[in-house]
Formats: C-alpha cells, structure tokens, sequence
C-alpha cells in the first residue's frame, strides 16, 4: 500500500514558523494557510487593541507595467484607475458582461505606468488571465514567489517603523516602494481590518528574517500572530464583502452596495452596460447589515432570512462579533428597497429563528487613521 498522498495545496513560505509555534493550519484558496494560533478572540483583541502579524502569502501579487497600463485598466476595472496617483491605492472589482462581480482587488499605482494588483488566492489565474489578453505593450508579472505581510492595529505604524522609517509617512491608501536585506519591498498603508495597518510584499526568500523581525519589533507592544480566522471576524465587523461569499458573478455592485467604486463616467469597462440596463430598471435586491437581538443566535453562510414569515433572502457572512458581543450578518434581500435600516426580520438558526435588525455597515466604528 503507497501511503504518499498528492498534496493539492500550495504552501506558505512561512509554513516551519507557523509550525514552531503552534498555528492550526487548514486549506484556504487552494493554499495551507494559519487559521488561527491562541485563538480567534485572542487574535481578535490583539489586532483591535494592540497589533497582529498576518501571513497573506496565498493573495496574489501582480505587477501591470508599461505605456499602455492604464489604458488596459480603464477597460477591465470599474473604478477609475486613471485617476490613482503615483504612491497612493485604490479598490476595484472585475466585473463579467453581465455585470456579476468576478473579482474584487487593490490595485496600487506605484509610477505613472507602473501598477502593483493584489487579487484573491482563488482567483489569481483569471485575473492573470485576463489582463493578459489585452495585454499589448504592457508588462503582466506574476510574483508567485513572493510574501505577503500583515501588521494590523492601533500600534502597528510603531512595529513597523522600526524596520521602515517609510511607514510614518504614509496615510491610508499610500504606498511606496523600499528594500529588505536588498530585495524589493512594496509596503502599503492599508488593510481588511478597520484599524490601522500595513501591508508588506517582498521576495519569499525573504520571508522567515521579515517575519522574525517584525515579531521582535512588536514584542513591546505584545504583537500576536493571527490567523485567518481572526481577520474574517475582524472584516466582517467592518462590513467588507468577502469575494465568493459576499460578491458573486450573480451579483452586481449596485447590489452590494459598490457603487461608489463604479466610474460610470470614465468610458467603457466590462459590465458597464449591463450595470446601465440594471439601474435603469431598478436594482431588484441588496446586500444588507443584520445585528442578532439575542445572543445566542450565531447566524451563518446560507442561513435563510425571513420577514413577516416570508423568505426575503439568505445570509452571505456571518460570524459572533466580539465587540458587540452578538450575532452579526451579510446578505441580499429583496426587494431592494424596503429593508432599511432599523427594519426587523428573522434569521433562520439551524431552525430556531432569531429576531435581527437591518443596520449600515460598518457593525463596529473603526475607520483607519
């Protein structure tokens, strides 16, 4: 009998640092990823108070150079890449003909034709894919072998500037470009928790040194690793969608309230006469905020939702919030219209069905400083 079993999932360079000490590992977008360490409420209450480090090394990083960089992202992206200046970020989504929403991604303008996109580990192919299709005269670079660091909370501009004296000067959405142990570093002011942060993108064979760094420049301020567990706790308390929960190929931006980073005016891009035709006739659903009344009722993925004992629509995300110690939720209801906030419905719990109330996003009020 040949015990050797295929291992279909790729591997952090970081894996023999989570080992030693002691993360539970498990399957995330193809990859082996850390999940959680002491424990999601530790990690939670690190990130919210003090600082936590994240390995994010399975999100794809992607350099767009050349003449024609922006003019290939005005035709794919909603937003308006062109209006991105040179070290600062911008939140985009890839959209199909119909208007669904393939991707969402942060796209980084680091020169005037130079581009730096980080898409999602599931869908780092498509989007390489695509850019590269119509790609003439443009530079596509995939950086598999790249790392990618988190330092997020109200102390991480103090962790990370010990190492980059760049970080002080960054406010939310800047971006520049330094060095570690002589390989290129892209370091961003930005992040998927609500607090302050920074993001690190270097060479993986840089990896173990600017993890143990960074875990001795935060022992002052009692940095934890944290796993991924942790940060879709800490997003969804922020009310980011999550792309493949919250955002789908079925769903539009007007659904989910994504608007705002639609340039309708800047010309043609993919999906924008769809979003047209779907405007004009009214947006049949939206993705809506949900607060459970009673704590004991933990909503989920795929729990229904219901209004006056009517099926309205289903739950995208949910989680327990730490820090309103209840039950918190995402999902499209219908009609789009008449769930405002304030409003009551029902969230089927395993089919015990607990009161929640419609609120705006973000659940907890952390906007990065």
């Amino acid at each position: 009998m040949n015990d050797a079993v295929d291992d279909p999932l790729r591997h952090t360079p970081l894996e023999a640092q989570h080992k030693d000490v002691g993360a539970k590992l498990g399957p995330f977008g193809g990859w082996l990823m850390p999940i959680e360490y002491q424990g999601v409420l530790s990690e939670h209450r690190a990130v919210r108070e003090r600082a936590g480090l994240f390995d994010l090394s399975h999100l794809g990083k992607v350099d767009v150079a050349g003449a024609g960089a922006v003019g290939l992202l005005q035709g794919l992206l909603t937003n308006d890449a062109g209006s991105i200046e040179a070290g600062r970020a911008q939140y985009n989504l890839l959209l199909n003909d119909e208007g669904g929403v393939e991707e969402d991604l942060l796209v980084y303008r680091l020169a005037e034709d130079r581009f730096f996109l980080v898409p999602n580990a599931a869908n780092i192919d498509m989007v390489t894919r695509t850019l590269r299709a119509d790609a003439e005269g443009v530079e596509v670079i995939r950086h598999d072998d790249w790392c990618f660091l988190g330092v997020q909370g109200p102390r991480s501009r103090e962790v990370v500037g010990t190492l980059f004296a760049e970080a002080g000067d960054l406010t939310y959405l800047g971006v520049a470009e330094t060095t570690f142990r002589e390989e290129r570093l892209v370091l961003a002011r930005t992040g998927y928790t609500g607090e302050l942060g920074f993001e690190l993108f270097t060479s993986a064979s840089s990896a173990g040194a600017l993890w143990e760094e960074l875990i001795e420049a935060g022992d002052p301020f009692l940095l934890e690793p944290c796993g991924l567990g942790a940060r879709d706790v800490l997003r969804l308390e922020m009310g980011y969608p999550l792309c493949g929960q919250d955002l789908t190929p079925d769903r539009t931006p007007l659904e989910a309230g994504l608007s705002w980073a639609v340039a309708m005016d800047k010309g043609a891009f993919r999906g924008r006469e769809a979003l047209l035709r779907q405007r004009a006739a009214g947006v049949p659903s939206r993705l809506r905020g949900m607060v459970m009344q009673d704590r004991r009722h933990i909503p989920r993925a795929h729990h229904s939702v219901l209004a006056d004992g009517v099926l309205v629509g289903e739950v995208t995300s949910g989680t327990f919030s730490p820090a309103l110690q209840r039950g918190i939720a995402m999902g499209y209801l219908t009609p789009a219209d008449t769930f405002e906030p304030g409003s009551a419905v029902e969230v089927d719990v395993r089919g015990r069905r607990g009161q929640a109330t419609i609120v705006r996003p973000p659940f907890v009020d952390r906007s990065p400083r």
